[in-house]
């Protein structure tokens, strides 16, 4: 009980700091004040309503009943709004900063925003290995229901907001990409309202050109409404092997040599800094060693990364039991290692035990609050680019983020990228190994410019037919754009659904004037 007074005279006291210094100055001075007294609670009940909603969903089996409304309802609203003579472009009514990119897309002021509220699981086939989603399904959602029922995603990207239809429209990756690739690679089938309100679905082999065509479009051929994604049977645990690697050449032979190993389910790197790294590899039991389970998940538990970074510092490598949804979201509690710079004290154990079971605060709540300031300062002086790079040309992407950027850890992640039709491929014509290398939070290099340090890093990738992911800060120029990616097919298709008149090409919804 005195525990409890105590926290709540605290509470009070930073209510009444708070109303005198004003809540921009908190804001933008003291931010993790703002987070922990308002949005973390803020995040708790969007969580659990969001929650209770699904779940009540999908008891009742009343999404597969309401999606055809639905669909309905939005070929009603592109047909009104070519009847009324297409006067300006299209994009779904989604408020910018419900997404998880850092940004926030201009031209929803003034495009004709269709509202698509889309947020249900339709269908678990388990004879045919299919999940059927709607585009706003998020990876908590996914991975809650199919692991309650004895089944995963072969590709789970981290983060529990990330959504079916960024993941598709944009992209999405983790540690298993290797043997099943990108999230685009594990969708069967697409289901889309075109710019004449008609409904189309499309797979390899029905309307495979559009098939091909809707991964990285960023929702400028059609509004996606469902999608048919593969499943496969999980187990209970996942059996992770840490190993500290020094030496900038070993880290990143070994990274590829576990990579190219398919008894690998998992693998990922952590890079400390330019010379020191530990790469974890996982596989999949129902079997564990009672006195290695590690339950990282719970909210009273030391942020992944850190806890990961324990191995490099005491030289030694190891072996734990993680239950298998820990595993795919334990990047979450963190948002990588993002949180450490807006609450620096939040892997403290008392904080954890204390405020631990409502971090992290909705990556849509920070960016919906953050303000012009905050929102110039991150901008300047802060870094958060994922880059998809050719296996070979890894080592060189480290000793080139280290020189000219210099922010760590570094997030590696392998993925196979196939030959196939679309905006991202190999340069030949089989399938090549790729390495995902997510750099996040504040440069350390005295020669960071945001603009001239980003269009270094941009001609980088260009020079090694290397990919930008398309969520982040982008200075390309067009035609710097189209030297990065394939539009060929993307064109033909812009063309054939006339959606050149109804939808801005992806460039102009991605490049760093169309955002703030």
């Amino acid at each position: 009980m005195d525990a409890v007074i105590y926290l709540a005279v605290l509470a009070v006291l930073l209510l009444f700091w708070v109303r005198r210094k004003g809540v921009e100055y908190v804001i933008i001075h003291h931010r993790w004040v703002f987070v922990c007294l308002f949005l973390l609670p803020l995040s708790v009940v969007f969580d659990v309503y969001y929650y209770l909603r699904a779940w009540l969903v999908f008891k009742m089996c009343s999404a597969p009943k309401q999606h055809d409304l639905r669909v309905r309802d939005i070929q009603r609203q592109v047909r009104e709004w070519k009847n009324q003579g297409s006067k300006t472009y299209m994009c779904t009514g989604r408020p910018g900063w419900l997404t998880v990119s850092l940004r926030v897309g201009k031209y929803k002021k003034t495009h004709k925003n269709i509202m698509i509220n889309l947020m249900d699981i339709l269908e678990v086939d388990t004879k045919k290995q299919v999940v059927r989603v709607e585009p706003l399904v998020n990876m908590g959602q996914v991975t809650a229901l199919l692991n309650s029922i004895g089944w995963t995603l072969p590709v789970v990207p981290e983060l529990d907001d990330l959504t079916v239809g960024g993941l598709i429209m944009g992209t999405g990756i983790e540690s298993s990409s290797h043997i099943y690739g990108l999230f685009q690679n594990i969708c069967i089938a697409y289901e889309l309202v075109l710019a004449d309100g008609s409904l189309v679905r499309c797979t390899e082999k029905e309307n495979p050109d559009l098939f091909y065509a809707v991964p990285w479009s960023c929702g400028t051929l059609g509004f996606l409404v469902a999608a048919e994604i593969k499943i496969i049977p999980a187990k209970k645990y996942v059996r992770l092997q840490y190993q500290p690697v020094r030496n900038r050449k070993m880290i990143c032979e070994t990274f590829s040599r576990e990579s190219q190993n398919k008894e690998n389910h998992f693998v990922e790197g952590l890079v400390y800094s330019q010379d020191e790294a530990v790469i974890m590899t996982g596989v999949l039991t129902d079997v564990a060693e009672p006195e290695k389970v590690n339950r990282i998940g719970y909210y009273y538990k030391p942020w992944f990364f850190k806890h990961v970074e324990k191995y490099l510092q005491e030289n030694h490598s190891g072996v734990e039991y993680i239950p298998l949804r820990h595993y795919y979201h334990r990047h979450t509690r963190s948002i990588f290692w993002e949180l450490q710079d807006i609450i620096p004290f939040g892997n403290n154990p008392l904080f954890r035990y204390v405020f631990g079971w409502m971090v992290p605060p909705k990556i849509s709540l920070l960016k919906l609050t953050q303000g012009e300031t905050i929102r110039k300062l991150y901008e300047q002086h802060h870094v958060v680019q994922d880059m998809l790079v050719p296996m070979k040309s890894l080592e060189k992407l480290i000793h080139f983020l280290h020189s000219e950027i210099n922010v760590y850890p570094l997030w590696l992640c392998p993925f196979s990228l196939p030959s196939l039709p679309g905006m991202v491929h190999p340069k030949g014509d089989e399938a090549e190994l790729y390495a995902d290398v997510g750099a996040y939070g504040e440069p350390k290099a005295k020669q960071f410019v945001a603009k001239s340090s980003t269009r270094q890093l941009e001609k980088f990738l260009r020079d090694t037919h290397s990919f930008q992911m398309l969520y982040a800060d982008c200075y390309l120029t067009r035609e710097e754009f189209w030297e990065m990616f394939d539009g060929a097919l993307y064109r033909k298709l812009r063309g054939q659904l006339n959606a050149k008149d109804a939808f801005p090409e992806v460039y102009d919804k991605i490049c760093k004037a169309a955002r703030h």
